[in-house]
């Protein structure tokens, strides 16, 4: 799939409400940014944890379907893990997730997502179950 067709596939989902946008698709990973305005701050006026998990999740997932034969398979997340590093208030962040491991059951990715002057913001790992689509 083509980088725009899997923007307009996100439409009126979670990822179109907080602004993400994914930027390159390929066999070696799935990148995207976010902006940091408003939808994805948390009270203190700093990017919310909660909103990188989320992009995180969303290049991960969309890798993983990339990954798969989806006529016969589906991917959904089984467990995320993030540490965050770095408070961020305003820009955008950017963020690219690599496959550690694409097997039959699972796949496991690794995320990383950075400012604009390209230091690290959030790490995370994201573990995909690979199901068997239903008839």
């Amino acid at each position: 799939m083509s980088v725009d067709e899997l923007n307009r596939l996100c439409r009126n989902t979670l990822v179109s409400h907080l602004g993400i946008q994914i930027t390159a698709a390929g066999p070696d990973g799935v990148s995207g940014s976010m902006p940091v305005d408003d939808r994805v701050r948390q009270p203190m006026g700093v990017l919310h944890g909660g909103a990188s998990v989320a992009l995180a999740e969303t290049l991960a997932s969309i890798g993983a379907f990339l990954a798969i034969d989806t006529t016969r398979k589906h991917c959904v997340g089984l467990e995320i893990n993030a540490n965050h590093i770095r408070a961020v208030t305003a820009g955008q962040v950017h963020g690219s997730a690599r496959p550690l491991h694409l097997g039959a059951r699972t796949q496991v990715w690794e995320c990383e997502i950075l400012d604009q002057q390209g230091a690290l913001v959030c790490v995370g790992r994201v573990t995909m179950a690979v199901l068997d689509r239903q008839p």
